[in-house]
Parts: C-alpha cells; structure tokens; sequence
C-alpha cells in the first residue's frame, strides 16, 4: 500500500506562515492526483487542497482559498502546501494521500499527518 510522509506541520500565531511536505515512501508519485486533507479535534476529515498528476488542475477548499497553495515537485517526489495569513481555526492535523481523481476516494494508507496549531 502507498504511503506518505507528512512534516512541516508546527506552532505559529495568527496570521503566520507554515509549508508542509508530503514525501512518497517507495513509490513515485509523478502520474497521481495527490490531495491534502486535514481532521481537527472533535470533527471528520476534510479536503484541503488537491492537484492533479501534471500539476496543471489545482482545487482548493473554499476557507482556505487565497490563502493556501499547493505545488508538487515530481524530481524530489514531493507535494507540498505553503499556508499563509492561518486562521485558529486551521489547527488541524493534516494529512495527505493519493487519489484516483481530485474530489474522489483515497487509495493510499493514512500516514501519521503533521500537526498544525494556530494561537496567540
């Protein structure tokens, strides 16, 4: 099974800036749509953010529209999620995984994720 390995993830004050990673571990993820998701305490899981294989189709969750970007770099099999101006309420652990398209199931492992807290 594909897995993933989330990092980046930290403590900053609202308003600031955090970019995570997501590393394929054994596989190449250059021909997947590959997604971020994210699961605050107390809630289910939730889309993020996805790009597609070529990195030309990216979707973002509306609360977090203009504010987060993904970007994938197939040489160093790597995605990525530079989030800016964060919000307390983007406190989440988040995750990131492969999908058969954007917007549909996962079919990786859930890897460990990277936690996120935003406070003052």
């Amino acid at each position: 099974q594909l897995h993933f390995v989330e990092s980046g993830g930290g403590f900053v004050q609202p308003g600031g800036s955090l970019k995570l990673s997501c590393a394929a571990s054994g596989f190449t993820l250059s021909y997947r749509n590959i997604a971020w998701f994210r699961q605050a305490p107390g809630k289910e899981r939730e889309g993020v953010s996805c790009i597609t294989a070529g990195g030309g189709n990216k979707i973002y969750e509306d609360s977090v529209k203009g504010r987060f970007t993904i970007s994938r770099d197939n040489a160093k099999n790597t995605v990525y999620l530079q989030m800016n101006s964060l919000k307390p309420e983007d406190t989440a652990v988040y995750y990131c995984a492969a999908l058969a398209r954007c917007g549909g199931a996962s079919y990786s492992a859930w890897g460990q994720g990277t936690q996120v807290t935003v406070s003052s």
